[in-house]
C-alpha cells in the first residue's frame, strides 16, 4: 500500500499573525504558531537567545502581538524551544473538519506529514533584523513527521504529552468525547531515509519552495512527472504551468506514487538545491 503524503500548512498567515514566517539569515526556517487562547506565550519560546515575540517584533515592530499574547505550538517539532519533561517527542495534533479531512483519505501509521507555511526572507541591516525589501511571499516546506502514532483518545495521553495543546481537556473535552480529536506521534526514523529522524524541520533550500518563481504564494511548481496526480481540497488545482492550492483548508493528501515519492526524497538530500 502506498504512503499517503500530506502538505499541511501551518503557521502565521494574513489573517492569523499577520505577516511571514522569517526565512532566517542563516538559513532556519522559523514557523511561527498562530494566535490561540492556549496557555503558551509568544515570550516563552526560545530561539537563538531571542524570544518568538522578540523575533516578531523585530520583523513588524507595529505587530498587534505583546507579551499576553498566547499561541498555538502545534507542530511542537523543536526540542529546543520550551522546557521539556522526559520521555518528550515531537507530537501534532488535529481536530474538526481538519481530522475529517485526513480521516476521509485513509491518512494512518507510516505516511508523511509534510509541514508548509507563509516565508519571506530576512536579513541584518545596520544590525537590525528585517524583512528584505521587494522579497517574495512564499510557501516553503519547513517541517515534516512520519507517522509512529495516532492517539485518539484522551485516556492514552502519557504524562510528558500534556502540555501539548491538543492533550489540553479544558480546551478539547467535546472534542475528545465527540472523538474528533487527535494526536500524531513520530516513528524513530523515516522508512525510506532510515539514517534520518522521523520528524524534524529543514533549513531553507530551493526545491523546499512550493511556490512557483513570480507567481502568488498559492500557486506552486511540482516536477513535471507528478502532473495530474490527485491532491485533496482541490482536485481540479493542474493549471498549465502550476497547481492552485485551495485558498482554505490546512491537510492537502496525496498518493506516495513513484513520482511523488521521487520528489519526496529529493526533498530530503541536503546535497541537494534545485
Amino acid at each position: 500500500m502506498n504512503m499517503k503524503i500530506i502538505l499541511s500548512r501551518k503557521g502565521f498567515d494574513s489573517q492569523y499573525g499577520r505577516q511571514a514566517s522569517p526565512i532566517l539569515p542563516d538559513g532556519t526556517l522559523l514557523s511561527l504558531p498562530i494566535p490561540s487562547e492556549d496557555e503558551l506565550t509568544y515570550d516563552a519560546i526560545l530561539w537563538a537567545g531571542l524570544s518568538y515575540l522578540d523575533i516578531i517584533r523585530r520583523l513588524k515592530p507595529r505587530s498587534y502581538l505583546n507579551e499576553n499574547s498566547h499561541c498555538h505550538l502545534d507542530p511542537d517539532l523543536r526540542a529546543i524551544s520550551i522546557k521539556r519533561e522526559n520521555g518528550w517527542m515531537p507530537a501534532y495534533g488535529q481536530t474538526g473538519s481538519s481530522l475529517s479531512e485526513l480521516r476521509t483519505n485513509g491518512v494512518k501509521k507510516g505516511d508523511l506529514f509534510l509541514f508548509f507555511g507563509w516565508f519571506k526572507q530576512t536579513e541584518y541591516y545596520q544590525g537590525k533584523l528585517r524583512y528584505v525589501p521587494k522579497s517574495p511571499n512564499l510557501h516553503v516546506i519547513y517541517g515534516y513527521m512520519q507517522i509512529g502514532e495516532i492517539i485518539e483518545s484522551a485516556e492514552k495521553i502519557p504524562c510528558w504529552l500534556r502540555y501539548h495543546p491538543h492533550a489540553n481537556m479544558e480546551n478539547y473535552k467535546e472534542a475528545w468525547g465527540k472523538e474528533m480529536n487527535a494526536i500524531y506521534l513520530p516513528t524513530n526514523h523515516l522508512s525510506f531515509a532510515p539514517e534520518l529522524s522521523g520528524s524534524g524541520t529543514f533549513d531553507f533550500k530551493k526545491n523546499l519552495v512550493l511556490t512557483k518563481e513570480g507567481y502568488s504564494r498559492s500557486r506552486w511548481d511540482f516536477p513535471e512527472a507528478m502532473r495530474g496526480i490527485p491532491i485533496s481540497h482541490n482536485p481540479y488545482g493542474w493549471k498549465s504551468d502550476y497547481f492552485q492550492s485551495a485558498a482554505i483548508g490546512q491537510e492537502f493528501v496525496m498518493d506516495g506514487t513513484p513520482a511523488v515519492m521521487d520528489w519526496i526524497k529529493k526533498l530530503f538530500k541536503k546535497d541537494m538545491d534545485e
